[in-house]
């Protein structure tokens, strides 16, 4: 339906939107929302160590795993759907073709707001030039003269997702999200992704801390609403306000 909100999260690699932004998912979704994630790659050579240590594997018993896994994480999420590009990984291959690919799912989905990772991480640069390419993509999606007589894209938000290590890149979240509500949602996503399992504490850990953030910032610690799990953005682009609260 044409006032149905949509909206739209570019991850690197399959795993990615689970651990970093599943609890938006879960909570959007709940709200009336139609949540469309795009997987660039599947990680298969760099994000899936625990698979190759196995007898006999091969690039493509990993990438059959690897998107096993994030299916059945994205059912947990219940979101609306989710794409595979398969661009390989470490590095990815983000070129014209792939560009032209994303700004049709862009225009189509027409999202009320996007999401993507962090602008910087050195440990792992799959993830920056993805961010890089979103925002390339949202603004050819806005260009009246590519492709005509498609929809052209308004100004949705970009938010960044948390990344891994956040003190080493140079992201500031400005935007804290309670996921209490929908906190089994994202553990059991967290729990499809059984081939990085050592990661499952710690995003749980993190969801905690920015809980604890959430309260912090919202009056919650002197009687305002005990959100236990959040989730962290920086937003990208000003906010455009009728009132300041």
């Amino acid at each position: 339906m044409a006032d149905t909100k949509t909206a739209l999260v570019i991850s690197a690699h399959s795993a990615d939107f689970v651990w970093r932004a599943g609890g938006a998912i879960a909570l959007h979704q709940k709200l009336g929302y139609e949540v469309t994630v795009v997987c660039l790659s599947y990680g298969e050579r760099g994000e899936s160590a625990k698979l190759w240590k196995l007898d006999g594997m091969t690039l493509e018993k990993v990438k059959t795993e690897r998107r096993r896994e994030a299916e059945n994480a994205a059912k947990a999420l219940d979101v609306h759907d989710i794409q595979f590009f398969d661009l390989g990984d470490y590095p990815l291959d983000l070129g014209r073709e792939a560009k032209d690919r994303m700004v049709d799912v862009i225009r189509a989905v027409q999202p009320k707001w996007m999401m993507s990772h962090s602008k910087w991480d050195p440990y792992n640069t799959d993830h920056m030039n993805t961010t890089q390419f979103a925002l390339e993509c949202r603004m050819i999606a806005q260009a009246w003269g590519h492709n005509p007589g498609q929809k052209v894209l308004g100004a949705p938000q970009l938010y960044l997702f948390e990344p891994h290590q956040t003190e080493q890149m140079e992201w500031k979240p400005n935007v804290f999200l309670d996921i209490t509500e929908v906190w089994d949602k994202k553990r059991a996503a967290i729990e499809c992704m059984q081939g990085q399992e050592h990661l499952w504490d710690f995003y749980t850990n993190v969801a905690q801390n920015r809980g604890n953030h959430f309260r912090r910032n919202s009056g919650g610690q002197s009687g305002g609403r005990n959100a236990r799990q959040a989730e962290g953005f920086q937003a990208v682009f000003p906010q455009t306000v009728d009132e300041l609260a």
